[in-house]
């Protein structure tokens, strides 16, 4: 159970990895518009996140605060909105992009600092 619990984890980082990588990517390319990097990685936060949250977690570790799972649950479900109803826009407003990034910073900051 451990080992599929931290395989999760490594899945969720890696979707971390993607949603940000993609638009530090992009926004370095001066054309701000949403890659599928950064779908794929949103969509990868929100799968194995729900499965992270779900009871099947190690004994060893505390239960998660049912209010930072939800705040998370909304975050990341915006993120995922904000990046596949924008994904085949030439350009997306550089305000909507920019917070795609704070969002997905905060997100991470929730579940380190809160979670």
């Amino acid at each position: 159970m451990e080992t599929l619990h931290k395989a999760i984890i490594y899945l969720h980082l890696i979707g971390f990895a993607l949603l940000l990588g993609g638009a530090v990517a992009q926004y370095l390319s001066g054309r701000l518009r949403i890659n599928m990097a950064m779908l794929y990685g949103a969509a990868t936060q929100v799968v194995t996140g729900l499965a992270l949250a779900a009871p099947l977690r190690p004994k060893s570790e505390p239960d998660p605060s049912p209010v930072g799972l939800v705040i998370k649950l909304v975050v990341a479900l915006a993120v995922l909105a904000m990046t596949f109803f924008s994904r085949k826009r030439e350009k997306v407003n550089r305000g909507h992009f920019l917070a795609v990034i704070v969002l997905a910073l905060g997100n991470a900051a929730i579940g380190e600092f809160w979670l």
